[in-house]
């Protein structure tokens, strides 16, 4: 029996570049294209090149200024794509858009699909339950409940069991 640990693979890096980057807020040169192209629920146009993803970060650390991403899985990857499966956890203690802070903890998890270059991001996408974050926030009621039934008749999809 070996104490040693199996050699981590240039996958398992670019994850942790990936996601180390998304908790410090910098540090996308070392996992990305200068070109990358990135998109997510909370980014009203698509970001493009290194400087615009950072600027688009520190919007998620100004509003979560303790914010951090962990991975929740390996890093899978297929035919030059990556998926990168991630928890953000984080207070909000500062205005988010028109949302002021709530002081509320959230915890949200969801991923980051991905197109490599070399080795590197070229384009990331990031999906995650804008549902499931604005119950957190307090926002929107919980799922199953009767603000939840209110909301969904008067959207006119009408009453559920």
């Amino acid at each position: 029996m070996t104490d040693q640990l199996p050699e981590r693979s240039e996958l398992d890096v670019l994850g942790e570049r990936w996601t180390t980057a998304f908790t410090e807020g910098k540090g996308f040169d070392s996992c990305c294209t200068g070109d990358v192209n990135y998109e997510d629920p909370m980014a009203r146009v698509p970001v493009e090149g290194i400087a615009a993803l950072e600027a688009h970060v520190a919007q998620l650390h100004a509003a979560f200024p303790d914010a951090r991403m962990e991975p929740t899985a390996p890093v899978l990857e297929r035919a030059g794509h990556a998926c990168v499966p991630w928890k953000l956890m984080g207070t909000h203690r500062g205005d988010l858009a028109l949302l002021p802070a709530t002081d509320r903890y959230v915890t949200l998890h969801g991923l980051h699909y991905m197109e490599l270059s070399d080795g590197r991001v070229r384009r990331a996408r990031g999906f995650l339950d804008l549902y499931d974050a604005a119950t957190q926030l307090g926002l929107l009621p919980e799922r199953g409940g009767l603000g939840e039934a209110a909301l969904l008749m008067l959207r006119g999809f009408g009453l559920r069991a």
